[in-house]
């Protein structure tokens, strides 16, 4: 009798498992929903503030029916944690699978249509995938008890703490914060040796591979063609590791801007497809911008030297993520602002001037 038995007892032992870490999944996943939101209606991203980061949260995907996708995470997290309390299997499992599916679709979204990675969602959209996994294979209701409740919110205060953590966003304990960061209102040192009197400045923080400083790119130069006032554009490299082609693109940036190039091979290297701008593609972008390229050849050493110089001012200024331009003293970072705005913030600043 007890051999027959076996198998029976063993997935009763198994179930209460299962459901905790059902649970588990369900606060690891609206932990990271939580942070998401923050990101997104932030002026500034607070845990996930790289590149890839901010090209999910500008994608057309981002908002389905005009709703931030963080908000319908929460929904769906908040329906899990309450569901694993609630004895509903049918629910539990339609809703498990529904939010598996709909995770494997974010999925595939950013691996081949947005092409770019979201830290948080990578915890969000496995974690829905973990849960619809412990519904499935039996995880049943929980017992609700003070214990479990009192637990619940500490270890959603210790998901979202974490993932900052882990995001890289938080400072560390021994690390001095820049004087810029912890004064945003403060502008960088470089932005203030760029101003000029009579004119509105730019000082534009550029990765020329980046989708999004390409987007906020054609804003700008039309935002400029529509201001009656003199503009000068400052540019400050910053290549990212996560783009190949920007290390050589800026440098090639550079090289031309020694030789009074500048504007017009910003141009063409955000004209150009991202892929052409290999260490050739851009010598020859700097040739049909009219550059010595015997002269752009023996630049390139003072080119490395300017860039890595600019990079560590603008990670010492506090810029954490692309596009950030600095438009006379005001901050901007994304690329949110629209035309008829980058127009108003460019008045504004010739009016100071």
């Amino acid at each position: 009798m007890g051999m027959s038995h076996g198998p029976r007892s063993v997935s009763a032992m198994m179930r209460p498992r299962l459901s905790l870490a059902a649970l588990g999944f369900a606060i690891i996943g609206l932990g990271a929903s939580i942070a998401s939101l923050i990101d997104y209606v932030g002026t500034t991203p607070t845990f996930c503030a790289e590149t890839g980061c901010a090209t999910v949260r500008e994608s057309a995907w981002a908002h389905p029916l005009g709703i931030p996708m963080p908000v319908l995470g929460i929904a769906f997290y908040l329906a899990a944690v309450v569901l694993s309390f609630v004895d509903a299997p049918r629910l539990r499992r339609a809703l498990a699978i529904a939010g598996a599916a709909w995770a494997v679709l974010l999925i595939v979204l950013q691996a081949f249509v947005i092409d770019a990675w979201c830290k948080l969602c990578l915890v969000a959209d496995p974690a829905a995938i973990g849960y619809a996994l412990m519904v499935l294979a039996g995880a049943t209701v929980l017992r609700f008890t003070l214990t479990r409740s009192l637990v619940t919110l500490p270890a959603l205060l210790t998901t979202v703490g974490l993932l900052a953590l882990w995001t890289g966003n938080l400072p560390a304990s021994k690390a001095p914060v820049p004087a810029a960061s912890a004064s945003p209102g403060q502008p960088p040192a470089f932005v203030e040796r760029a101003q000029v009197p009579g004119a509105a400045t730019v000082v534009e923080v550029v990765d020329f591979e980046c989708p999004f400083c390409r987007r906020m790119q054609d804003r700008l130069t039309t935002a400029i063609a529509h201001v009656q006032s003199p503009v000068r554009v400052v540019r400050k490299m910053l290549p990212l590791t996560m783009h190949p082609h920007a290390m050589p693109a800026a440098l090639a940036y550079c090289c031309a801007d020694a030789q009074g190039k500048g504007d017009a091979m910003a141009a063409a290297l955000f004209a150009a497809n991202p892929d052409d701008l290999t260490p050739d593609g851009c010598e020859k972008l700097a040739a049909s911008v009219g550059c010595d390229l015997d002269r752009y050849r023996r630049d390139l050493p003072q080119a490395e030297t300017r860039v890595a110089a600019e990079m560590a001012e603008a990670r010492a200024a506090g810029v954490r993520s692309l596009p950030t331009l600095f438009i006379g003293d005001e901050r901007i970072v994304g690329a949110g602002k629209s035309t008829e705005e980058l127009t108003a913030l460019l008045d504004h600043a010739a009016a100071a001037r």
